[in-house]
């Protein structure tokens, strides 16, 4: 969400219905391939507005509704840290947002809010189809994911539903400033 009229809108009607907030999950995710020197003014943009644009001030803009100790999930992706061909400005995106997991936790200290990311890996979800790949290309590109993953298989939803459900519980009272892969080692070996 990068139009700010929209945040407003729902932060007015959170406000109204609820009062306040004690957890938030942001995520935010558009990518496409664009190797170095194919790279357009227009594909940077789409990409930071709404992965970094709009995941900053969807959380800057809950802010004022933030209950004090509570708790912010981000959602990442392991791409922050692989430098995986072809999608360098995505890569950059959730770089960012692994960065602003660790710069708010201290902006967010004084009022113990936490703030933690999520890094997934490939999960069977919508995104793969929007990547503009043919199927054979998208094989191709799982193909080495795979391979390479000690699991061997594509995570689901729910496993990282189930990490965000972990840092907006009282079990990661003591955890801030960290980034989960759920991504079956593809990141870790």
């Amino acid at each position: 969400m990068s139009r700010f009229e929209d945040l407003d809108r729902l932060y007015s009607a959170v406000r109204e219905i609820h009062g306040s907030i004690d957890i938030l999950f942001a995520n935010a995710g558009v990518g496409s391939i664009a190797p170095l020197g194919t790279i357009s003014e227009e594909h940077f943009d789409l990409q930071f507005d709404i992965n970094v644009k709009g995941l900053l001030f969807t959380v800057q803009k809950a802010l004022p509704l933030f209950k004090d100790g509570g708790s912010i999930i981000l959602n990442s992706s392991i791409a922050g840290q692989k430098g995986i061909d072809g999608f360098s400005v995505y890569n950059a995106t959730k770089a960012a947002v692994r960065s602003f997991a660790r710069t708010w936790t201290s902006d967010l200290k004084q009022r113990k809010i936490r703030v933690n990311s999520i890094s997934p890996g490939p999960i069977e979800t919508p995104i793969f189809g929007k990547l503009g790949l043919s199927e054979e290309q998208l094989a191709q590109f799982a193909g080495p994911f795979l391979s390479q993953m000690p699991l061997g298989r594509v995570g689901k939803p729910e496993e990282v539903a189930a990490a965000a459900v972990f840092f907006a519980s009282d079990e990661s009272s003591f955890i801030t400033g960290v980034d989960l892969c759920v991504d079956g080692g593809l990141a870790q070996v």
